[in-house]
């Protein structure tokens, strides 16, 4: 009677349960409170935006992130290129703009000279030679650059600050 009895009460507070963890049958957007006030948390911010992203053959426009900075290096793809592939003993030619995550101060940009620039990627900061590694002819790619793989505690100025965190779209235009 005594496990007839538990084993009552056991799918009665299963159902209870069940119950309490389902849908009420309303559907919203966010929670709210009486008045409208909300109770979702804020948003934790944004990455930079980036203006022009689809079009290699114009200048990107890159804003200023709001997001907390990564700690690692953060690749995007904006255009998947067809061509060539870039290894890490590539010398590429590029079409880019840096800027500076906190603030979206542009600090250098090959569109701004008029002509892409030619690298070697054994020969750049890490993050932007690990970030284009793989990337093909054509593409364009956005990357995030922690301090750490940038230039670090020493910055590069006036142009970079010490411990800053970078973003770069980079077009990718020729491999060799």
């Amino acid at each position: 009677m005594r496990t007839l009895l538990s084993v009552t009460v056991l799918f009665a507070l299963t159902g209870l349960l069940a119950a309490g963890c389902g849908s009420s049958g309303h559907s919203s957007s966010g929670n709210t409170q009486p008045g409208g006030a909300s109770t979702t948390p804020p948003s934790p911010g944004a990455a930079p935006t980036v203006g022009n992203a689809s079009n290699p053959s114009v200048k990107p426009q890159i804003g200023s992130g709001t997001a907390p900075k990564p700690t690692q290096l953060v690749v995007k793809d904006l255009v998947v290129g067809t061509g060539a592939a870039a290894t890490p003993s590539s010398t590429v030619r590029v079409q880019y703009v840096g800027v500076n995550y906190d603030n979206g101060q542009e600090f250098d940009s090959s569109w701004s000279r008029g002509q892409p620039a030619d690298f070697p990627l054994n020969g750049v900061i890490p993050g932007f030679s690990q970030g284009i590694v793989g990337m093909k002819v054509g593409g364009r790619r956005e990357l995030v650059i922690p301090p750490d793989l940038g230039y670090g505690a020493r910055g590069s100025p006036p142009a970079v600050g010490p411990n800053e965190t970078l973003v770069f779209v980079i077009d990718l235009v020729a491999v060799q």
